[in-house]
């Protein structure tokens, strides 16, 4: 079924008189905010209660301007960043731009880069949508011996969701699939009854699922991943019950109550690695941005 939603794209153009060209030209230069928070990407669905200000003579967002406080850390070998919601962590197609490398890489020239080579090795990524840490790596030996440390699950993951409904403590394990059986992807056998064994291009898939907070209609939830698949958490959590706030695919067959967000509330909090030369393990944690907490404090408020 097609969104009803309007675009941010279309609301900015109610609001301005704008044509569609400069309406999604005032997102893209960081000029529109949802519930507080910039948002860049025009076509996002914005749903009903949801405030969107177009600040014309705010200042024009310029590529790679990520401020100095997203940088967590960085040497030589990797540097660590907090990624925004609402930016790619790398280029899909031709002609994506500003994506999170490319931002990196501009802050790291801003800051000073002491010399070091301008390349940034990718080893894991962030859907769109989720904001929180991501490490890259700066030579190629780094990423070599990161990328071994991500195969063997040797790296610490936590995030923090909220997610529909009142979840309790579990560890999950199943097998994901690119298409479950209706054109998403999803776990083996959770939506049509298996036939023969486990196919060989499924992917194991565990995650340890922890309640932090109840709230309205929802829980805060600590989710640990001992294995990183593309949308693991989003599909798991779906598959327990609990979809994401603010899920737009997996949540077909949820028939409780929807909460309203203009993006699935997800925060990779923590990330630990041993660093690639000296071997030090090393972690690093930043709290969620402006809309996640927000989202938590109304649900709270709610609740009372």
């Amino acid at each position: 079924m097609r969104s009803t939603e309007p675009t941010v794209a279309a609301i900015v153009r109610e609001q301005t008189g704008a044509a569609w060209s400069r309406a999604r030209d005032l997102c893209t230069e960081g000029r529109v905010t949802v519930n507080g928070e910039r948002c860049l990407d025009s076509a996002l669905r914005v749903p009903r209660g949801a405030v969107v200000v177009v600040d014309e003579r705010a200042a024009k967002l310029r590529p790679g301007a990520l401020p100095e406080s997203a940088i967590a850390y960085f040497d030589r070998d990797v540097v660590v960043v907090d990624k925004p919601a609402g930016m790619l962590s790398i280029a899909y197609e031709p002609g994506d731009k500003d994506t999170l490398v490319d931002c990196t890489r501009a802050l790291l020239r801003r800051m000073g880069g002491r010399g070091f080579a301008p390349q940034l090795g990718v080893i894991h990524r962030l859907d769109k949508e989720t904001s929180g840490l991501m490490v890259f790596a700066r030579t190629m030996n780094a990423k070599r011996v990161l990328a071994v440390q991500f195969r063997a699950h040797d790296i610490e993951r936590v995030y923090h969701a909220i997610a529909h409904g009142e979840v309790t403590a579990k560890r999950i394990e199943t097998h994901l699939i690119t298409d479950r059986g209706d054109g998403i992807r999803g776990s083996y056998g959770h939506f049509r009854r298996p036939r023969g064994g486990i196919p060989p291009e499924a992917k194991r898939s565990v995650t340890h699922v922890r309640p932090i907070s109840p709230l309205a209609g929802a829980t805060l939830v600590e989710c640990r991943l001992e294995t990183g698949r593309q949308h693991q958490i989003r599909i798991h959590m779906s598959e327990l019950g609990h979809p994401l706030v603010g899920e737009r695919v997996y949540i077909r067959d949820y028939a409780g109550r929807k909460i309203e967000s203009v993006r699935p509330m997800l925060h990779a909090r923590v990330l630990g690695f041993d660093h690639p030369r000296t071997g030090q393990r090393m972690s690093f944690e930043r709290e969620a941005p402006d809309d996640f907490r927000a989202m938590i404090e109304s649900l709270r408020l709610a609740r009372l």
